[in-house]
């Protein structure tokens, strides 16, 4: 019998475009009830985007408006500052 090895999901960042493995990214959804949240869970419902854990990257997504794009929705500056406050805990 031979032992079957797990997929590992892929999913791209919005800020560097680099497919990278879902669990070293950061999710971002915009949810009906709760608007646009960091899903450090994973599994919120809502439309979904990822980000690298890299403070560059972020910027670059800020800068060119890339995540409001992706969730079609406009983004606070709470939400980004939310997100650094994470990407800069992780690092």
């Amino acid at each position: 019998m031979v032992a079957k090895t797990k997929k590992i999901p892929i999913r791209k960042c919005v800020g560097c475009q680099e497919s990278i493995p879902k669990i070293e990214l950061i999710r971002i959804v915009n949810n009906k009830e709760k608007g646009v949240v960091v899903d450090k869970t994973g599994k919120l419902n809502g439309r979904g985007a990822y980000i690298c854990k890299n403070l560059e990257c972020l910027e670059t997504t800020i800068k060119k408006r890339k995540l409001n794009h992706a969730l079609k929705s406009e983004i606070s500056e709470e939400v980004y500052k939310e997100i650094r406050d994470y990407v800069e805990d992780e690092q």
